[in-house]
């Protein structure tokens, strides 16, 4: 990893009585989440954060991680997903202004499957932090002050006509244009408010907060436990009907739509190939099937693999992103439209997020109902919040800005 070496770092896990609400034991300011219905773990302070510039390929992301965990003492009898040695990572979509940050916080506490745990972490020249895990109420309720952001709704269908372009030239075959909402919330607010509200309403989603960027999302970019890979690819959406029979219709149209059949596809396609040279088995399911969220249908495959190699979840993240989901097909392609005819970074919308221990296990997303939140101004803390759809040969301008309307709900209802 980049810069000095710092001293060997000591990380213990206990077992504890499993905590009601995890979100207490963060930071209001600065929270660090990661959690699914109501299991996950959260993080206080910083131990150490790496920060990476670049495209994630670049990046040998892996081999740092190995070479900076190899050097921890770890006492970790109780062994679940997410105890011991862990890194809470929020990456770039496309390097640009936007850095990519992996932080070992100074404490975790998490809960999983009814059993509870806390994992302190210091450097070996350094006493232990006091014993309990701090709790911290919550703070005032508060609600954002939203606009446009750069890629306004006209704007946006302007770059989806650019796309169809692209496509009818023969650049590429799918495309992902997506536009921000911008604004600002007051100085001081506790973001930890909004985590809860989209764990809260989203309980099938994975809610994360890292680094200022809080959302949740629907998505499994890549999960590696004990030598097990497994990813959930979602493209094609529908919005839910106003009542159950205009739900099933909605339903029913996505899973037959020839358009959303090929975007799906293509995403499917793109993960494949990325995985197959990291696993000795590797399948998918042979249709894609409707996933019922509060607000969308997706249409959704699951993916399942044995490992090859020694590959770590940050190998498959560096080899998998960017998926035809968030960026198209080709990529490389794909991903030169983005920058011709997006007006905006993307920063880490649409980028990995999620954690990784010290055996190179790991759970990640992709980052998409999400919004990224700066440091406090003369009028606040400013946000920008994120939503995409994938464009290919047929789709309608006005359609697909519709379809970043229904995609931008969860976060825009969590933030008023």
């Amino acid at each position: 990893m980049t810069g000095p070496a710092l001293p060997r770092l000591v990380v213990e896990t206990r077992e504890i009585d499993p905590v009601e609400d995890l979100l207490l034991h963060t930071a209001a300011a600065r929270p660090l989440v990661w959690q699914r219905r109501g299991d996950g773990f959260v993080g206080a302070g910083t131990r150490h954060t790496v920060e990476l510039s670049g495209p994630l390929g670049d990046l040998s992301l892996g081999e740092r991680w190995r070479a900076f965990a190899a050097t921890a003492e770890i006492d970790d009898p109780v062994g679940l997903p997410g105890t011991g040695l862990v890194g809470f990572g929020a990456l770039a979509f496309d390097g640009g202004a936007a850095t990519s940050t992996v932080t070992v916080p100074d404490r975790i506490v998490g809960r999983r499957d009814g059993r509870g745990w806390v994992t302190r972490i210091r450097r070996d020249d350094e006493p232990w932090p006091d014993d309990a895990p701090a709790s911290e109420p919550y703070g005032p309720h508060w609600s954002a002050t939203l606009g446009p952001g750069r890629q306004s709704p006209e704007r946006y269908q302007q770059a989806v006509r650019g796309a169809l372009a692209a496509i009818a030239a023969g650049e590429v075959s799918k495309v992902v244009m997506a536009r921000d909402v911008v604004g600002h919330i007051p100085a001081g607010s506790d973001l930890r408010r909004l985590a809860r509200a989209l764990a809260s309403d989203y309980p099938d989603t994975w809610a994360f907060a890292v680094d200022g960027l809080i959302g949740a999302s629907p998505e499994t970019l890549v999960t590696v436990h004990g030598g097990t890979v497994t990813a959930r690819v979602l493209a094609g959406t529908a919005a839910r009907g106003a009542d159950p029979d205009a739900d099933v219709a909605a339903s029913t149209a996505l899973a037959t739509s020839a358009k959303d059949q090929d975007e799906h596809q293509f995403a499917v396609r793109s993960v494949l190939s990325a995985l197959t040279p990291h696993t000795r088995v590797l399948a998918a399911e042979e249709a894609p099937f409707t996933l019922k969220l509060p607000n969308v249908w997706h249409l959704a495959t699951d993916v399942e693999g044995e490992l090859s190699d020694a590959a770590s979840a940050l190998d498959l993240v560096a080899a998998l992103h960017p998926t035809a989901a968030v960026a198209g097909t080709p990529t490389s392609a794909a991903m030169a439209v983005i920058r011709r005819l997006e007006d905006f970074d993307r920063g880490r919308y649409a980028g990995p997020v999620g954690w990784i221990d010290a055996h190179g296990d790991g759970e990640w997303a992709i980052a998409l109902r999400c919004a990224q939140f700066g440091a406090a101004g003369a009028d606040g803390i400013p946000l920008t919040a994120y939503a995409g759809a994938g464009i290919v040969a047929g789709s309608d301008p006005e359609a697909e800005l519709l379809e970043t309307r229904v995609k931008f709900r969860p976060i825009i209802d969590a933030l008023a």
